[in-house]
C-alpha cells in the first residue's frame, strides 16, 4: 500500500492481479450485471490508488478486507440507485467465464477461496446466513431486511452481528484435515 499511496502503477497492479478477480465476483454478485460490476471494480481501483495513503494496518484491517469493502459499498450505491432491477443469480464459479483471460492458478485460487466461504456460511445457523446474504448479495440495508422478513430491525441487526461474528471465527480458524 506504501507503493501504492507513493503512485507506482506496477503495486496496483500486482493489486489488481492479485484480487480483481474476486472483486469482480463480489460485485457481479450484488449488481448482476458484468458491465456494471467491471466499472464499480475499476472504481474501486481508483479509489485504492487515490487514497492509498489513508489506509491503516494499525487499525486491525488488511487490504483485502478494505478493497473488498469498497467494492461492496459502491455495488450495493449502484444497486439502491436502479433499485427496481434484480439481478441474475449466477454462482462464484462460473465467474472464470465472465473473465477475458484465464489463468488456472487465479481460478483454482478463487475456487478454493469460494469453497472455504461457502462452507464456513452453511456452518452458520440458518437465521443469521439469511441476515448475511439478504445484506450482502442483495444489497438490502437492516430495515429491508426486517420488513422481508417481518422480524423486529434490533433482531436483524443482532442476526448480522452474531453471523458475521461466527463467520469471521470460523473462517479464520485454521482448517482441520
Amino acid at each position: 500500500m506504501q507503493r501504492i499511496a507513493s503512485h507506482n502503477t506496477d503495486a496496483l497492479r500486482a493489486l489488481y492481479d492479485r484480487y480483481g478477480r474476486v472483486a469482480f465476483a463480489l460485485a457481479y454478485r450484488v449488481l448482476g450485471e458484468a458491465s456494471a460490476a467491471e466499472e464499480i471494480v475499476q472504481d474501486a481501483f481508483e479509489t485504492v490508488w487515490n487514497k492509498a495513503e489513508g489506509f491503516d494496518p494499525g487499525k486491525g484491517g488488511n487490504v483485502r478486507g478494505w478493497l473488498l469493502t469498497i467494492v461492496h459499498r459502491r455495488a450495493i450505491d449502484c444497486r439502491r440507485r436502479e433499485y427496481d432491477r434484480t439481478p441474475g443469480i449466477l454462482p462464484l464459479d462460473t465467474m472464470e467465464n465472465m473473465l477475458s483471460v484465464p489463468d488456472v492458478w487465479k481460478d483454482v485460487s478463487a475456487h478454493l477461496l469460494t469453497e472455504h466461504v461457502r462452507s464456513a456460511m452453511y456452518r452458520l445457523p440458518e437465521d443469521q446466513r439469511r441476515a448475511i446474504e439478504l445484506a450482502y448479495f442483495e444489497g438490502l440495508s437492516h430495515g429491508e431486511i426486517a420488513a422481508r422478513e417481518e422480524t423486529p430491525l434490533g433482531t436483524v441487526k443482532g442476526r448480522l452481528r452474531l453471523g458475521l461474528r461466527k463467520l469471521s471465527d470460523i473462517l479464520d480458524a485454521p482448517e482441520q484435515s
